[in-house]
């Protein structure tokens, strides 16, 4: 059976803020070490029935960034959900959810201009 390897390396500072994110996975094109601004991480949690969360962002990721982040976080769950599952309404809901919200950070973004 083939294995894979997923690593995260998160430096703090002194209030426990994530100052530096690094990744690395067995299965990755490139080796070493690479930085990232934000990791978002869903487990599943077999005994409690209920999803288990861990999502990080360095000071240096803007806010901008994180909306785009989440947007394509949900535009992948949505192929993930149609995939696994064959739901294509569910997959259509959150696709529809992603173009509404990729709509409302473009107005907002020419608004600011």
């Amino acid at each position: 059976m083939k294995k894979s390897d997923i690593k995260f390396q998160i430096s703090l500072d002194e209030q426990n803020v994530p100052k530096e994110i690094l990744w690395d996975a067995s299965d990755k094109e490139s080796d070493g070490l690479e930085s990232t601004k934000s990791i978002s991480v869903n487990v599943w949690d077999n005994l409690n029935q209920s999803t288990l969360r861990i999502d990080l962002w360095t000071d240096e990721m803007s806010v901008v960034e994180m909306k785009r982040f989440y947007i394509d976080v949900i535009g992948g769950m949505a192929q993930t959900i149609l995939t696994s599952t064959g739901d294509e309404f569910m997959a259509e809901e959150m696709k529809d959810l992603c173009d509404r919200m990729v709509k409302h950070v473009n107005e907002e973004n020419a608004k600011s201009k």
